[in-house]
C-alpha cells in the first residue's frame, strides 16, 4: 500500500511519518553524511517539510516504513529553485503544474529485490498521483548514483543542465514529463508496479 500524506506533521503526530523521518536520518545523515537538519537526534526534517509537502509512503501491514518520496510544488520554495538553481542552464522550471520529487528514501532493512519493488511502486504511485491531480512534470536533483536509476525507469526524462560537483558527488537536475503515455513507458521498461493508494487519514484510522 502507498499512503498519501498532505502536509508535514510534528514528530509524535504520525507513527508512519515518524518512521519515514527516522529512515531519512539513517540514509541521508548516517550513511551519506549529508549536512541536513536533524530534529530530536533522530528525525531528518528540513525547511521544505511544511504544509505544502505531499508524501507518498510505502508501508507494510504493520505500518512500518519501507520507502517514501516527497513532492513539492515548484511555484514555492523547493530544493532546486531555492538551493541549487545553478544546476539549470536556463531558468528553474516553476509552475503549479510542476512538482519537485525529493527525499526518495528506501528503508535500509530492505533486501535488494525488495528495494527494487518498493522503488518501482513509489515511481508508479507518483505518476498516478500526477495524472489525477493535473501535474504535467516533475523536477528532481540526483547524484551520479541515483541518476542512472532515474533515467532507467523508462519515463521521458531530460537534463536541465550539465552535472556539477556538489560535495563528493556529481549531481544533476532533471525534468520528467508526465502524460497519459507515461504509465505505458513504465510498463515497456518493466518498472510499472501499481499499488493501492490510500489517503493518510483513512489509513491512520485503520491502524489505530
Amino acid at each position: 500500500m502507498i499512503q498519501i500524506f498532505r502536509g508535514a506533521q510534528a514528530p509524535g503526530s504520525s507513527a508512519i511519518l515518524d518512521a519515514m523521518h527516522r529512515d531519512r536520518k539513517h540514509v541521508f545523515v548516517d550513511l551519506l553524511k549529508w549536512d541536513v537538519p536533524v530534529v530530536d537526534g533522530c528525525f531528518e526534517i528540513d525547511q521544505f517539510d511544511d504544509e505544502r509537502a505531499i508524501y507518498l509512503v510505502a508501508a507494510d501491514e504493520s505500518g512500518a516504513h519501507r520507502g517514501s518520496i516527497r513532492l513539492l510544488p515548484t511555484d514555492g520554495p523547493h530544493i532546486l529553485g531555492t538551493i541549487f538553481p545553478e544546476l539549470c542552464d536556463d531558468a528553474v522550471p516553476r509552475s503549479p503544474e510542476i512538482f519537485e520529487i525529493s527525499r526518495g528514501c528506501l528503508s535500509m532493512r530492505l533486501r535488494a529485490p525488495e528495494r527494487l519493488i518498493v522503488r518501482n511502486a513509489l515511481t508508479t504511485a507518483a505518476v498516478e498521483y500526477a495524472l489525477l491531480h493535473g501535474i504535467t512534470a516533475f523536477t528532481c536533483i540526483a547524484d551520479s548514483g541515483w541518476l542512472s536509476q532515474v533515467l532507467a525507469l523508462g519515463w521521458d526524462c531530460w537534463p536541465l543542465g550539465l552535472p556539477q560537483k556538489i560535495g563528493r558527488s556529481l549531481t544533476g537536475a532533471l525534468r520528467i514529463d508526465i502524460t497519459p503515455e507515461t504509465p505505458h513507458l513504465l510498463r515497456d521498461a518493466g518498472t510499472y508496479r501499481p499499488a493501492p493508494l490510500s489517503f493518510a487519514d483513512v489509513a491512520e484510522r485503520a491502524l489505530a
